[in-house]
């Protein structure tokens, strides 16, 4: 059995816990963080074992998932201090890049960057990793099988790990949905419906469209007939600047996560 120590408790380490118990993992699951109410909480949902003190958790670890702001990292990492003996260790702290963390806690750690989505919990988690080109062969099957456990995996170089930071994140899904839900209010729908109909709008057609043969264009296509209703619909959101607040949101993504790279 092997030891995944999780540093910090928050939110992706909650989602990570219960993508891992729904595929019924096989690894022993410690959490270390500095409030001890998430860690009682960590242990009463998902049977992760507590250890409060952080180089007891650290010298317990076979794999180390980093799972703090990207503010905390360095001074975390610097608390650490050496460590004696090979560890793989994995960062989903977003926008801090592989040389910052090889300086913070150098040889004989070795490091990698992971960006697991919240939606792993459900086991339908997209992540992304990153290597060094330094990086062996099995601790790269070792991170894509631990992640693999609650969803899907690509591999991508670090050079466009931003822009996939920004664009990946289930955020978007949930924004488009409650805003989708508002105006459909606004026009009469009760709540309930108003819902269901953005739902099916967003999360089944992007599913008809995972799982089928067809083009995006082509069911775009079908699904928009020219001169009908939801051509009309598409047309007026494009004019009132739909593509254009897309692009500005994830370049402010992107900004922020650039920012956490120079701290």
């Amino acid at each position: 059995m092997s030891t995944v120590v999780f540093l910090g408790g928050g939110r992706i380490t909650s989602a990570m816990l219960a993508g891992l118990r729904l595929n019924r993992s096989k690894d022993r699951l410690i959490v270390h963080d500095r409030n001890a109410r998430k860690m009682r909480q960590l242990q009463r949902r998902y049977r992760a074992i507590p250890e409060a003190n952080l180089h007891r958790a650290v010298e317990r670890a076979d794999l180390l998932i980093l799972a703090v702001r990207p503010e905390s990292v360095k001074e975390l990492l610097n608390t650490i201090g050496d460590i004696d003996r090979p560890l793989l260790a994995i960062s989903v702290a977003a926008g801090v890049p592989l040389q910052l963390l090889q300086k913070y806690l150098g040889p004989p750690v070795r490091w990698a960057r992971a960006m697991p989505s919240p939606v792993c919990r459900s086991g339908r988690g997209l992540t992304g990793l990153t290597f060094p080109r330094t990086l062996p062969a099995i601790d790269r099957k070792r991170a894509r099988d631990f992640f693999s456990c609650f969803g899907q995996v690509v591999e991508i170089p670090e050079t466009k790990f931003d822009a996939f930071t920004v664009t990946y994140s289930s955020s978007h899904g949930y924004h488009a949905l409650a805003t989708l839900a508002k105006a459909a209010r606004k026009l009469g729908l009760d709540r309930p419906t108003a819902l269901l109909a953005a739902a099916h709008a967003l999360a089944d057609g992007i599913t008809a469209w995972r799982e089928g043969e067809h083009s995006l264009q082509s069911l775009l296509n079908e699904a928009a007939t020219p001169g009908g209703i939801a051509s009309t619909t598409i047309a007026a959101m494009d004019a009132a600047g739909y593509p254009r607040a897309v692009r500005k949101g994830l370049q402010a993504g992107l900004n922020r996560a650039r920012a956490n790279a120079r701290k």
